[in-house]
């Protein structure tokens, strides 16, 4: 007796999704993701106000890019994740539909929807797909975990913290001076 095959999608089967459908896609599965709350957009503005501003008075050749903004972090159709804020240094990876290839630094704010993924799916992708930094923030533990996967390093931070960024000498986010 034959075994049924599992339907591999795509990302053409993200784009045919009704309009307002957020989904994501990792190895040809699609991942359903719910609203983000008040709380998760608050996260997401604050850092991207605090990034985009080191940036742009620093000169930098890297661009911030908040959800939705479409990564195919493997350059394939089968991975296309839409990460809460994606620095990207190599414009050459830039196009009209996005982000081809890993971002330099993602961060992600946790949901209890997204809880799962978050801390173990999208860690192992993005670390295998090259990204160099990878920031969980988790507003319901109080926790900053930041992943610098160049130099193979983990730790932990709560929001009373200031936190260096791994990709810049001088970026530091006081999360404690944040309107959240």
């Amino acid at each position: 007796m034959a075994l049924a095959q599992e339907k591999i999608f795509t990302a053409e089967d993200i784009y045919a999704l009704p309009e307002g459908t957020r989904a994501e896609l990792i190895d040809g599965h699609i991942y359903y993701m719910e609203p983000p709350s008040r709380i998760h957009q608050k996260i997401v503005s604050e850092l991207h106000a605090a990034i985009h501003d080191y940036i742009s008075s620093h000169h930098g050749s890297c661009e911030v890019y908040p959800a939705p903004f479409a990564v195919f972090l493997n350059e394939d159709d089968r991975n296309y994740v839409e990460p809460d804020l994606s620095v990207i240094c190599d414009p050459g990876k830039l196009n009209d539909k996005g982000c081809s290839g890993a971002p330099d630094w993602i961060l992600e704010i946790v949901s209890p929807a997204s809880r799962q993924m978050d801390y173990y799916t999208k860690l192992f992708k993005y670390r295998s797909a090259g990204v160099r930094e990878y920031w969980i923030i988790d507003p319901d533990k109080n926790k900053i975990t930041v992943w610098n996967f160049e130099i193979g390093a983990m730790e932990d931070f709560a929001f009373s913290d200031s936190i260096t960024a791994g990709i810049y000498k001088d970026l530091c986010i006081d999360f404690s001076k944040l309107n959240i």
